[in-house]
């Protein structure tokens, strides 16, 4: 199956609560969306590997996501070498995307930076033809995304381009809620984290508000590139 586009999270939640407003949308327009988390969240403070496979799938849902696999990465100790960008690159191979979505270049999570940098070397790695890989015992033909975008998640990382999700975040915000061991629920007896206040849903509006409110929306999301975005047209910027 080709894809339009594939997101590649450090943990399942990285891609709901960073760039779910502009996969819903893509989707709406008939886009084809597939997301690929690395790890399983194993050694997330709150709720287990089980629970948190059952909530990617239910935000999958939410989302109309076309795929959603896990590589099981070791959580927290994943490294950026040549056995993990293998697996990147049968992934990128096997689904052909246009353009993919990848962690954050910089964050509080060490995983987060690390996910980047091993995404955007695999999606580099993956054009070179003497590079060989195979699925289902078939010879792979070589494949490099046209862009590669990193979305936002803990720090303020100033955007490179901001994406209009305005009548997405209510899909978004469902999505992350799928979550329910990770994120705020009153009746929950886990320890509490940085993510599972509140206010940390209040974080996440704020900042599609603040991003929207720059470009003359309601809400939006950011990301930062590799190259220079391009546009046909100036006209064509909103």
């Amino acid at each position: 199956m080709k894809l339009d586009l594939l997101a590649f999270g450090a943990h399942p939640d990285d891609i709901e609560l960073s760039c779910a407003g502009t996969i819903a949308k893509e989707v709406a327009r008939g886009k084809k969306v597939g997301v690929i988390d690395l790890t399983r969240g194993e050694l997330g403070t709150r709720g287990t590997a089980e629970t948190r496979d059952q909530e990617a799938a239910d935000a999958s849902k939410i989302l109309g996501l076309e795929i959603r696999e896990n590589l099981k990465f070791k959580d927290g100790f994943f490294v950026n070498n040549e056995a993990h960008q293998l697996e990147i690159i049968r992934s990128l191979r096997k689904y052909k995307p246009e353009i993919v979505f990848c962690n954050a270049i910089n964050d509080r999570h060490i995983d987060h930076g690390k996910g980047s940098s091993l995404v955007s070397d695999a999606c580099f790695l993956s054009g070179l033809r003497k590079i060989e890989t195979s699925e289902d015992g078939a010879g792979q033909e070589p494949w490099r995304p046209k862009h590669v975008y990193h979305y936002i998640q803990w720090k303020n990382i100033t955007p490179d381009i901001v994406v209009d999700i305005t009548g997405y975040m209510d899909v978004k915000m469902n999505s992350v809620k799928a979550y329910k061991t990770q994120f705020f629920d009153r009746e929950s007896k886990e320890p509490n984290t940085p993510i599972s206040s509140d206010n940390f849903f209040d974080s996440i509006t704020y900042r599609a508000r603040d991003l929207g409110r720059l470009i003359g929306t309601e809400h939006a999301e950011g990301f930062t590139v590799e190259r220079y975005p391009a546009v046909d047209s100036i006209f064509d910027l909103i």
